[in-house]
């Protein structure tokens, strides 16, 4: 099993400057390389407190530099904001300059404060995430883009420095809604599966994702990815205290960076899943839907979290995760006494498991293994 290590850069209610959250949560960055964990990821965020990386592939080049053989998660780029030229330009950059290590995470994000910040009309964003899937990992293959499309007319360009290794089996997209599964399917793309709905429904779901994928590529796809918040502690009351009181706080992050108490994606094309959430919210309350958010996370003693990630991999065929530690405003100083209980006690069992390895070219002996 493959194991990496996200790194959030979140500051709710601006509790320390900026600068203090990255000083402390890029410690914690080399302090999980140090302590054995496999590639490091964080996702693009903009414009408030909810997570601070605005350029995950600059973010990771700095990584590349410094840990020569650690792997580079995207996790994701938001693609409706980018122009696609650009995007396929700085992966292959940052694929030679760190010799293969890119894992190409996507996503196509709902946060109304980013797509008007980007001036970008949501109701075009699955259209265009569709469409720049398309154009950009077809040029990580050609060497070259060039389109005439409903969002704008690409010249025929190289891309240069050219993509050294096909991307083909590394790239995966964060699919929430149940429609968006049987899309990354047909476009051959894996799945990054980030717990926050009941896991019999992400069952159902990566169940039509490996159908259409057969039917239209021959095979079930590349296992999924996963994640979350976890939390590790000797004492399970702990453990379950910290595990309600942050991951809470996360949650509660969640539900503002997306207004989901306003309904924001009510009428919005491509987000009717996102109503629902709004709706649930409604029904069960913020503290309802904040509990059932935690209770999908893995935390607890180190044997409760080897179990709960056991349970992950049983239930949805996962052959990598990439858990989170610091969150929610938790004190850095409880974030790095759980990453090293993790890394002592949780981190070698994971790595035992026996599971497909990525397929990645610049994976290095002792790297990204199964």
């Amino acid at each position: 099993m493959h194991v990496g290590y996200t790194a959030a850069f979140q500051n709710p209610f601006d509790a320390l400057s900026d600068q203090e959250v990255y000083a402390q949560e890029m410690r914690l960055c080399d302090l999980a390389v140090d302590l054995g964990f496999e590639s490091l990821w964080s996702v693009e965020h903009h414009f408030d407190d909810y997570t601070m990386c605005p350029d995950i592939v600059q973010w990771l080049s700095y990584w590349a530099g410094k840990h020569p053989n650690v792997l580079l998660g995207s996790g994701v780029v938001v693609l409706p904001w980018h122009d696609p030229l650009r995007v396929a330009e700085q992966i292959a950059l940052l694929d030679n300059m760190s010799g293969g290590r890119m894992i190409f995470g996507i996503g196509r994000g709902l946060a109304r404060i980013e797509y008007e910040g980007f001036r970008v009309d949501m109701n075009t964003s699955r259209q265009r995430l569709v469409e720049y899937m398309k154009l950009v990992l077809d040029a990580l293959e050609t060497g070259s883009m060039e389109y005439d499309n409903e969002f704008g007319t690409q010249p025929r360009r190289q891309i240069r420095p050219r993509p050294a290794h096909s991307f083909k089996g590394r790239v995966y997209a964060a699919a929430v809604s149940p429609d968006s599964m049987g899309i990354m399917a047909e476009l051959g793309v894996g799945v990054l599966v980030i717990p926050q709905k009941p896991w019999d429904a992400v069952i159902a779901d990566l169940a039509e994702y490996r159908r259409v994928f057969n039917d239209v590529n021959g095979s079930d796809g590349p296992p999924p990815l996963s994640g979350g918040q976890t939390f590790v502690d000797e004492s399970a009351d702990r453990a379950e205290e910290m595990a309600r009181k942050w991951i809470g706080e996360n949650y509660a992050s969640v539900m503002r960076h997306y207004e989901f108490a306003s309904a924001p994606h009510q009428g919005v094309k491509g987000y009717e899943f996102y109503t629902a959430i709004t709706k649930y919210i409604d029904r069960h309350g913020v503290e309802g839907a904040i509990d059932d958010y935690v209770k999908l996370m893995p935390w607890g003693t180190p044997d409760q979290v080897i179990e709960k990630f056991a349970t992950m991999r049983e239930l949805i065929g996962c052959n990598g995760v990439m858990p989170g530690f610091s969150y929610g405003g938790m004190p850095y100083a409880d974030a790095e006494r759980s990453i090293r209980l993790f890394a002592e006690k949780v981190l070698p069992e994971l790595k035992s498991w026996d599971t497909e390895p990525l397929h990645v070219p610049g994976a290095t002996a002792g790297v990204a293994t199964g």
